[in-house]
């Protein structure tokens, strides 16, 4: 799980959105009750002569004739939801009077986002932000407002020097929003160095000062107190760090006195607070409560001792032996493979049953002495190495069940519904493990559980020995634990294909084209925003941590047109109307790359036939510095070239054509020029997107040195790449391997096809069956176009690769897999987006993406890519649907 998703499910029950939302007022359909508090300080008048304006989470107030440094020290002040309106008002009162600008985050709810368990570290406890106008007056203001609010209690700042007791911290940092390019080409809030080049402002969960800022003489001693405190007294050591949160971190250390091996849980004081405000460290009171109370039973982790180091609290634990439950996916599960023989599948089918069986007890022995674990999921199931036996990690929410509580943190694939309570939790999330062993994707469940049927269908048609196992998880996940109907789930006895009230999993299958098409693009319409200026469709979370996000291409409004336009679809003048008038003047920080920003915007407005924005956006593009761009295409300056060549090639313009060999000039040298350690892989960011703009400019200008140079950024991707045990090439990251279209092989290999086209290479052909491999996986973790099953679909009815695993019948298997992700959206067919947990309508997470790999599997029109049309194969391949080809 990607941690950063969470808080955009809170707005809306179907999709993505901003947190902030809640407290717009504007018509999100999500609550969170009293969390959703507006403080009462940020309902006052704005003062005379001062204004105010909204930016993301935030409530910024400054005099009107004030004009603020750049960027200089600032002061962070932190709070606790039960004292931030105490706090918000004493800083109010002080600021205002002395004409010192602030900034304030108004409800309680996006409070609790920044000091929740799993909030950026580096934004965590960032209550109220205050510009001081220089070094002077940062001195004043820090000592005053530490005099009004210095000793109430608040989430430390990881990334500041806390001033005295605190609340009040400070960091050296910009004031205004500027941007530059980071080390892999994204951009970044930046900072002036001392030469006047922007470079970025690290915003981490350390204090940091800029090389050429001194330390101002005030702060000295605030910084040498948090220096002071260190872990050379303790009797043990720490040997490597397990994972962080925003409530702490779990380390892996060493008895001194004994030499056993130990973890070290570490908690923050009022910070990584779960749904009911507890902040960590009560939590792991919580934990050394009910593991104490758990000793002597072999399924839970003994504890060893608890201390204190400065204001953090650590608890040390028996450190167990084996692997989490989650690792095991990778090399046991059948479905890695392509055509898993069937005594491996019924092999797996026991395997899996009997790992359940061994959880099922340990939760039975928990229960028995009348503790309810509350965060059952596969990563805190440890197993042993003989697989004989399991033990269950991470108790900080375990409670009495006399309490009766609910769940305050939850792995969303496991998460229960808000009337469980109690053993109920936990039989919920044995149910969800019995669905998750054979298809992890319960994550699905927090759009609609009645999908569960349909999950377990899939899995028991792969695993038909399993059915009835499966089918007890289903029973458990539907059964209302107050003995009424779950909504749109199935009446008592009705079979796997009951429908449920909101018609029937799937609404259309993926491969009866052209009614699956019908069906998603009326999801994808119904799905429309028109009154918002930050999006049209909904998608993915980088709408909104992105400038410009609803609109891009990958994200936004763009792409979605594009598949609507490549497969068919009726138009929507409506949605084109909104890019056309939002495209006019973008939001500030609007990167310039093709997926990503102004490039993507101008190719598709000239596609839809709207030239004159589309030249307006160009002209923009072509007026920015591109020297600090990465290479990709996805936001580099190979995405910008390949739009600026593409447009040229339409219009005839001589300084778009000149744009674009400029950008092919700098992605080849960015890439090839690169530390290995910063180089990147794959189509979207690595040196296939770099070698698809040579391969294009070659076609153009016939320049051998650029298919030259598609060949080293094409070969510097293979190097990267690893073959699995099953034969498969694979990106590798160091911790995982990637098949992907995105980022991944895959990705590699469809430029891999396009370069063939033109150059014969023994290594690029010996390589083209494993990348198809790749793409033949029974099981891939999402659906998305990039990081999911539509890409291998829209690969592998694409690839001229030879060799089995790319007729019909294969593109055929995996258009049918598409349907274990389908969804609901108003009745038609739709996807979730990443991390599964909400739907999307964008290209690159979502139903539009999912929407054009089906639209470039049909042969008659095969839809396309950008700037990766159909191939020479595609034109008389048989078609791969069994449904109708009106």
């Amino acid at each position: 799980m990607i941690k950063g998703y969470g808080v955009f499910c809170d707005a809306d029950h179907y999709f993505y959105d901003t947190p902030h939302r809640l407290w717009s007022g504007s018509g999100a359909s999500g609550t969170v009750g009293e969390r959703d508090r507006v403080f009462g300080t940020a309902e006052r008048p704005v003062p005379e002569g001062w204004q105010s304006h909204r930016a993301g989470d935030w409530l910024a107030l400054r005099p009107v004739e004030h004009h603020l440094p750049d960027q200089g020290w600032k002061i962070h002040v932190s709070a606790c939801l039960d004292n931030a309106e105490a706090i918000l008002a004493r800083v109010w009162d002080y600021c205002v009077p002395r004409g010192v600008s602030f900034k304030f985050v108004p409800t309680r709810y996006l409070l609790h986002n920044r000091n929740a368990k799993y909030a950026d570290r580096g934004g965590s406890g960032k209550f109220i932000t205050v510009y001081p106008a220089d070094e002077d007056e940062c001195a004043s203001v820090a000592a005053g407002l530490d005099a009004l609010v210095g000793g109430e209690p608040g989430p430390y700042i990881l990334s500041d020097v806390r001033w005295n007791a605190g609340p009040v911290h400070l960091r050296y940092g910009s004031f205004t929003r500027r941007h530059c390019y980071d080390e892999h080409g994204e951009p970044v809030p930046a900072l002036e160095n001392a030469d006047g080049v922007l470079v970025p402002d690290q915003r981490g969960p350390v204090f940091r000062t800029p090389e050429w800022v001194t330390v101002p003489d005030f702060l000295r001693p605030h910084l040498e107190a948090r220096s002071a405190v260190d872990v050379t007294g303790l009797p043990y050591d720490i040997e490597r760090a397990l994972h962080f949160s925003n409530g702490g971190g779990v380390y892996a250390g060493r008895d001194r006195r004994t030499g056993e091996p130990v973890v070290l849980k570490e908690a923050r004081p009022h910070a990584g607070l779960a749904a009911d405000g507890a902040d960590a460290v009560r939590r792991l009171e919580q934990e050394r409560t009910a593991l104490e109370r758990l000793s002597g039973l072999g399924c839970t982790p003994e504890v060893k001792d608890a201390f204190d180091l400065g204001d953090h609290r650590f608890l040390v634990m028996e450190y167990i032996q084996g692997k989490p439950l989650n690792s095991y996916f990778a090399h046991r599960h059948p479905l890695v493979e392509a055509a898993p023989e069937p005594e491996r599948l019924r092999e797996y089918g026991r395997w899996a049953m009997r790992l359940h069986g061994l959880v099922e007890e340990a939760i039975e022995a928990v229960h028995e002495r009348g503790i309810v674990f509350n965060d059952l999921h596969l990563f805190n199931i440890m197993v042993s190495e003989d697989e004989s036996s399991v033990v269950l990690l991470d108790f900080e929410v375990a409670r009495d069940v006399e309490e009766g509580g609910r769940q305050t943190v939850a792995n969303p694939g496991f998460v229960a519904p808000r009337s469980r309570r109690g053993f109920d939790v936990d039989l919920y999330a044995l149910a969800c493990l019995r669905i998750a062993l054979f298809l992890p994707l319960t994550s699905v469940l927090a759009v609609d559980r009645s999908k569960v049927r349909h999950l377990a269908e899939e899995a028991a048609r792969v695993f038909p020995e399993a059915r009835e196992f499966l089918e007890l998880g289903v029973a458990e996940i539907l059964r209302d634990p107050d003995g009424g109907t779950v909504a749109g789930t199935s009446p008592e006895g009705a079979g796997p294909a009951f429908t449920g009230t909101h018609g029937p999993y799937p609404p259309a299958e993926p491969g009866d084209w052209p009614h699956s098409r019908d069906s998603m693009v009326r999801a994808i319409l119904a799905s429309a925003t028109p009154d918002r200026d930050d999006r049209y469709f909904p998608g993915d979370i980088a709408q909104f941590t992105t400038a410009g996000g609803g609109l891009s291409f990958g994200y936004g409004a763009a792409g979605v047109l594009y598949a609507l336009a490549e497969s068919g679809a009726a138009r929507s003048p409506e949605a084109e109307e909104w890019l056309v008038r939002h495209s006019k003047e973008p939001v500030s920080g609007t990167p310039l790359g093709f997926f990503d920003g102004l490039s993507g915007l101008s190719w598709t407005l000239h596609r839809l036939g709207y030239e004159e924005p589309s030249q307006a956006l160009a002209e923009l593009v072509l007026a920015q510095p591109w020297e600090g761009l990465g290479p990709g295409l996805h936001g580099g300056t190979a995405g910008i070239g390949l739009a600026l060549d593409s447009l040229a090639a339409d219009t005839g313009e001589a300084e778009l054509r000149s744009g674009a060999l400029r950008c092919a000039e700098l992605a080849a040298h960015g890439f090839l020029n690169a530390p290995p350690e910063r180089r990147r892989t794959g189509l979207l960011h690595g040196g296939a997107g770099v070698a698809l703009l040579c391969l294009r400019l070659y076609e153009r200008t016939g320049d051998t040195a650029l298919l030259d140079l598609a060949e080293r950024t094409l070969r510097a991707d293979l190097d990267r790449c690893v073959t699995s045990a099953f034969g498969t090439l694979q990106v590798d990251e160091g911790w995982r391997t990637m098949p992907y279209l995105g980022a991944g092989s895959v990705g590699v290999g469809i430029v891999l096809d396009d370069y063939l086209e033109h150059r014969s290479d023994d290594v690029f052909e010996r390589v083209r069956p494993e990348i198809v491999g790749a793409a033949r996986s029974g099981f891939y973790a999402q659906p998305g176009l990039f990081r999911g099953l539509a890409g291998m679909v829209l690969y592998l009815s694409r690839t001229t690769a030879p060799g089995p695993g790319t007729g019909p019948a294969e593109v055929r298997r995996q258009i049918d897999a598409l349907s274990r992700y389908a969804m609901r959206y108003q009745g038609h067919l739709a996807f979730p987006g990443e991390q599964l947990m909400r739907l999307s309508m964008d290209l690159s997470t979502g139903t539009a993406g999912c929407l054009l790999a089906l639209a470039a599997a049909q042969s008659e029109q095969p839809a396309r890519l950008p700037f990766l049309p159909p191939l020479r194969r595609t034109q008389n391949r048989p078609l791969p649907w069994s449904g109708t080809n009106e």
